[in-house]
């Protein structure tokens, strides 16, 4: 119990943040780990807001502040300090709402707190409601990895479904891939993502949701890229890793200058040295055509301790207001903990994948991601019917999700390429085995 308080701590919670949960300790100490800990409490959702939120900010009228985009009433009255939500973020029913309030305490018809007031507010949920908060799903493009990206269309029409349906922001639903690398008989449509293919999925409709699609360093050519005015895509997000960042931000200036959204996606970061990462940090960072650069633990190896790190270096190396977006690998079961530690350090792009669907040990569960975020915008009933139609028969074909064999990789911060070959061996069950071979290496 002492070592998950110390965790809980180490979020930067004070000691009165953590008696306000109201939380029945001998109940937590029921609980097998951090993660059930931090969201059995409700800490995530209903405090972590407050706790990484900006300090107020003035508004030019006396007594009422901001802070995180919500008003509040903060006066001295008879010597009691009140400082209370309005809960709501527009300025002219703030004022209304502010002197109904002081009213009431002058005449002594509201409790007089010297503390925060307990209440139930939106400002306790900033997190869940911050409309900056974007969820990229990349079910079909991450998915693909398992499959050679050979899904049906009846497959990829049924996730684009679900993910109109829950008002999911974009869909990652494929490669850019060079056809000169990749032969049309080994891999499915998705890898290249012609844009006739793609009109031919999609018809003339609009999609519903913004179309994603990745191209790699070294596997991408510009050319392979069209203007957006003739391409059904929407971003074009730039994986590269950490000595590719001159060429990914070159592919970047191509895009952005043919009018799509931008991303720089640096993988395998739990690998990179310090000095290195600060270097490719500085010059994405000075990068205008770069619209958002991504945090993606490619091994499934970091803990919210170094999410919490890289962040804040992430974050203060954007010299051009770029968005940060995290995408997380389940090696160790923390990619749900460690998109949600993202988003409350600023993380406003949020990937996740139907059912954790994705390489190795697949990705942040979707349906577990929006039931985090409460967002009225978002609706967790459509995914759930995907996992129930779509996942649970293609568990049958494609083997995804979390293994032993995924976390031993992720503990030696590995690419999961050996745990991947063991599982679709024979003698995928022979973990020791496996352990045994990995850390003799």
């Amino acid at each position: 119990m002492i070592e998950v308080l110390g965790r809980f701590f180490s979020l930067g919670f004070c000691h009165q943040q953590f008696i306000e949960l109201n939380t029945d300790i001998a109940d937590a100490n029921k609980l097998n780990n951090d993660v059930d800990f931090l969201i059995s409490m409700r800490i995530i959702s209903h405090q972590l807001g407050d706790a990484f939120m900006s300090t107020f900010e003035g508004t030019g009228i006396k007594n009422l502040k901001v802070r995180g985009g919500v008003y509040y009433w903060r006066q001295k009255i008879d010597g009691i300090q009140f400082s209370e939500s309005l809960q709501t973020r527009d300025r002219e029913e703030a004022l209304r709402r502010m002197a109904e309030k002081a009213e009431a305490a002058k005449s002594g018809d509201i409790l007089k707190e010297k503390s925060m007031t307990k209440q139930k507010d939106i400002s306790a949920e900033s997190v869940d409601c911050w409309p900056q908060l974007k969820v990229l799903d990349c079910t079909i493009r991450d998915g693909g990895l398992m499959n050679n990206h050979k899904f049906s269309n009846e497959f990829v029409r049924g996730v684009h479904k679900a993910l109109v349906a829950s008002g999911i922001d974009y869909m990652e639903i494929g490669y850019k891939a060079d056809k000169k690398l990749f032969s049309a008989d080994d891999y499915g449509i998705w890898k290249m993502c012609d844009e006739e293919d793609l009109k031919a999925f999609f018809g003339d409709e609009d999609p519903g949701v913004k179309i994603s699609v990745m191209a790699d360093v070294g596997r991408t050519n510009h050319s392979d890229i069209a203007p957006r005015d003739q391409s059904m895509i929407d971003l074009v997000r730039v994986a590269c890793y950490i000595h590719q960042i001159p060429a990914a931000l070159d592919m970047v200036r191509d895009a952005k200058e043919k009018g799509y959204e931008t991303s720089v996606n640096l993988m395998a970061i739990s690998t990179v040295p310090e000095f290195e990462l600060n270097k490719g940090l500085e010059l994405i960072g000075r990068c205008e055509a770069a619209d958002m650069l991504y945090l993606v633990d490619s091994f499934g190896s970091l803990y919210y301790e170094q999410i919490e790190d890289l962040m804040r270096r992430y974050r203060g190396a954007m010299q051009h207001g770029q968005q940060i977006g995290i995408h997380a690998h389940n090696n160790q079961q923390m990619a749900y903990v460690n998109t949600v530690c993202s988003a409350i350090n600023g993380a406003t792009m949020l990937d996740s994948t139907i059912d954790g669907l994705g390489r190795g040990a697949g990705n942040c569960p979707t349906e577990l991601l929006l039931g985090f975020l409460r967002n009225p915008k978002f609706h967790q009933r459509p995914i759930i019917e995907a996992v129930e139609k779509l996942m649970i028969p293609l568990h049958e074909q494609i083997d995804w999700g979390y293994s032993i064999p995924y976390m031993i990789t992720a503990q030696m911060n590995e690419h999961p390429r050996s745990a991947i070959k063991m599982r679709e061996s024979e003698g995928k069950n022979q973990l020791v085995s496996f352990y045994d071979e990995i850390h003799d290496q």
